[in-house]
């Protein structure tokens, strides 16, 4: 099948599943993909795409690794670095050691450096797995962030690991002065170039906004879009970390738009395309992943023959040995640095056995371990085959099917035993950042006495009249927003009965849904103009946009607005 075919289908097949997934709620997204493209390409005549993991880690891990330092809470980032390396990069070493002696015990006829190949190349963990199985089960906010700085990180010191072992098992030589060094110089290149790309950027496109303003909002995007490829091939290019690069690249990104709170429209571009970009080429991966099973899963169990059952023992054990060695290091190395930081007040929830539990099950493989394992050399530098390059490719993809299978059961399991945190703190902050946007809203309508003094009684009237019209609405979403207001506490104007405040709630509610309504209306009826060709597609579009955003608005302050009055019915029916 032409190339072109070939990925315009897989793009096609993966919009389908995220709509089939929405019906399927008990089965998670990836395995669902995982399993549709393998029913594809069993068949003799299915289909069958040529893995090229160079390819494969140029066009969709850059964009997405981007995506998720552009995303990742920096805060939560920065104050949890301790657990985080240590799981990026103590684990892996752990990992990398502990299970390539297992392997090369178990399996004699695979070579020490091919075990620790092996091992190399399934230590690192999938972000995009972990949230599409997680998602909605109650993974506590902070664990989830650890688990994604992890999965950042870990992708570059894993193969990082896979590189010296194949070197090893090439030449023969191996060096621990010379592995720390280019490791040194293979990460913190990786994350200087990549911070020097996104910087750069950054101020390019500030000095280009400053002179043009929103208009070349679309541009913008779309070079942001092409901006962790260009990281990626950079870092690359001079021998440092290209993922690592692509990981640092959104991060800085990151920063560099927390000076941009003017550009309405690159932001809502940019979150509408980054949507559609990470939506489209996680069903990619996982689809091109089950693609794959049948050529290497199905045809190596069939020459086994009778001794099938005997691959599948190794498998079961690696990746039991794998989820193991994650729980020892959770306990040994990471515990203590996760307890410091809930005493710090950097993470809500404590750690304790089922917690460490779930994130132990947590520790699932994707196609990086895929990519890696392709990615091992056919051949030897004295022209001889790579030793046991085959076994390592079913192995490596095994242990991906039972993390992923393991994962999707356990985890829902295990999350049910983790104590829900009442309140989540990010929860806290939004309502205190809310309220503290209202009265700095409430603050700024007042005119001052030498602006009034100058303009008509009539003027000023209608002036105040409309300041205390909008004054009264943020009042009534911070009476709303601030649960911890009491008639003692409370402003002079506010000072009420329970019952009057909970009838002032009442009537804000039914004014947004009144609101509301009216929104609907208008654009049924600006739908009708266009039906009747007395608008045209561009204003269409311009008018819709605008009456969506105001429905979001209001939708949301509804929705707080019910919540907060349901709250006070029950405190009133308590009472």
């Amino acid at each position: 099948m032409h190339t072109v075919e070939t990925v315009l289908l897989v793009l096609m097949i993966g919009a389908v599943t995220g709509i089939i997934a929405r019906y399927i709620r008990a089965i998670p997204l990836p395995l669902i993909q995982i399993m549709l493209g393998a029913a594809l390409s069993w068949p003799q005549k299915g289909l069958h795409i040529d893995f090229d993991p160079g390819l494969f880690m140029l066009l969709f891990i850059p964009p997405l690794l981007f995506a998720d330092g552009w995303r990742i809470p920096k805060r939560e980032f920065f104050a949890l670095y301790r657990p985080i390396l240590r799981l990026a990069f103590g684990l892996v070493l752990f990992t990398v050691i502990g299970l390539g002696y297992l392997i090369h015990w178990m399996i004699p006829e695979i070579p020490l450096t091919v075990a620790f190949a092996l091992a190399a190349v399934i230590s690192p963990t999938d972000a995009v797995a972990v949230s599409a199985i997680t998602r909605n089960l109650g993974m506590p906010a902070h664990t989830m962030h650890v688990l994604e700085g992890e999965s950042l990180l870990n992708d570059a010191s894993g193969l990082v690991a896979l590189k010296f072992a194949i070197a090893a098992t090439l030449t023969g030589v191996f060096s621990w002065t010379q592995v720390t060094q280019e490791f040194l110089w293979i990460a913190l290149g990786g994350l200087g170039v990549g911070a020097a790309v996104g910087w750069g950027f950054s101020y390019l496109r500030d000095t280009v906004t400053r002179r043009l303003g929103d208009v070349a909002a679309t541009q913008m995007v779309l070079l942001l879009v092409l901006l962790p490829f260009a990281a990626y091939l950079l870092g690359e290019k001079i021998g440092v970390s290209g993922i690592l690069a692509a990981v640092a690249a959104g991060v800085a990104t990151n920063f560099g738009d927390l000076n941009r709170a003017d550009y309405i429209s690159e932001r809502m571009q940019t979150a509408g395309t980054w949507a559609m970009v990470e939506s489209a080429f996680n069903g990619a991966i996982f689809l091109l992943l089950g693609l794959q099973l049948p050529s290497i899963i199905g045809v190596t169990l069939r020459d086994a023959g009778h001794d099938w059952w005997i691959l599948v023992g190794y498998v079961a054990i690696i990746s039991i040995a794998l989820l193991a060695l994650r729980w020892i290091w959770l306990m040994l190395g990471v515990s203590r640095s996760l307890h410091k930081a809930h005493q710090a007040g950097k993470l809500v929830k404590k750690p304790d056995l089922w917690l460490n539990l779930a994130t132990t099950l947590a520790g699932i493989r994707g196609a990086v371990t895929l990519a890696g394992a392709l990615s091992v050399p056919l051949l030897l530098n004295n022209g001889q085959p790579f030793p046991a390059r085959d076994m390592l490719i079913f192995l490596a993809t095994g242990t991906i099917l039972f993390t992923l299978v393991i994962g999707s059961i356990g985890l829902p399991l295990v999350l049910r035993r983790v104590q829900a945190v009442s309140e989540p703190e990010s929860v806290r902050e939004e309502r205190q950042a809310r309220i503290a946007a209202c009265r700095a809203a409430i603050n700024s309508l007042a005119m001052s006495d030498d602006d009034a003094a100058q303009q008509p009684t009539e003027w000023q009237a209608q002036q105040h009249e409309i300041e205390g019209r909008i004054a009264r609405e943020y009042r009534n979403r911070i009476d709303l927003l601030d649960e911890e207001r009491t008639p003692e506490t409370a402003e002079v104007q506010d000072l009420a009965t329970p019952d009057a405040v909970q009838e002032r709630r009442l009537r804000y509610v039914a004014e947004l849904e009144m609101r509301l309504n009216c929104i609907k209306v208008e654009r049924h009826t600006i739908y009708a103009e266009r039906h009747n060709n007395r608008i045209n597609d561009e204003s269409l579009r311009s008018l819709v946009q605008e009456l969506d955003l105001s429905e979001i608005t209001l939708r949301k302050r509804l929705e707080v607005a019910r919540r907060a009055a349901a709250k006070q019915a029950a405190k009133l029916e308590g009472h």
